[in-house]
């Protein structure tokens, strides 16, 4: 008798269905008074949501952000040598983004309370960092750590304006139907 495994196809139309079980951590919402909505994640290690070991000697802290644009605050636990982003996408909590390497300021941060290390952190000045700015895409908490998220184009301004000394560029229309006319 020879004997076969299953494809997936097969133990899948076979199973009993089950309640789906997710691995995200549950959250709690909290609605106070002032009316500013308050999202608790579950406070898990890294570890028990992606399933990598992590070490215990790596301590890890506390960080509570503020999200000015969609107004919830979150708070989480971040191993010392992890990246406060990363770790909040792998406990299911949403935050600004995009480039994630440190070069651009959607992930821009005023830290209000606590110490981080952003060694990579690129789209931001020396100067902006010593005011307390950050990047959570390349920060690793050193504290517990309470930031505030920022608007990208406030960072940007703060970071540039001194180069357009004037403001934002106006559009201009004559120049440009003189540029469109030359091609």
């Amino acid at each position: 008798m020879d004997l076969q495994t299953p494809c997936n196809a097969c133990i899948l139309m076979n199973r009993k269905s089950a309640p789906l079980r997710h691995s995200y951590p549950q959250n709690n919402i909290i609605f106070p008074k002032n009316r500013r909505v308050i999202i608790v994640s579950e406070l898990r290690t890294p570890g028990a949501v992606n399933g990598s070991s992590q070490s215990p000697s790596v301590p890890s802290h506390k960080v509570t952000v503020h999200d000015r644009e969609r107004g919830v605050v979150h708070e989480f636990f971040v191993p010392e040598d992890q990246y406060i982003l990363h770790t909040a996408e792998d406990q299911n909590i949403k935050l600004p983004f995009a480039c994630r390497h440190g070069c651009c300021t959607s992930c821009a941060v005023r830290v209000k309370s606590g110490q981080l290390r952003q060694p990579e952190a690129l789209g931001i000045s020396a100067e902006l960092k010593s005011k307390g700015y950050a990047l959570l895409c390349v920060g690793f908490p050193a504290t517990d750590l309470e930031v505030e998220t920022q608007d990208e184009d406030e960072v940007y301004w703060l970071q540039f304006g001194r180069y357009f000394a004037r403001g934002p560029i106006e559009r201009d229309d004559y120049a440009l139907e003189l540029a469109m006319g030359d091609e």
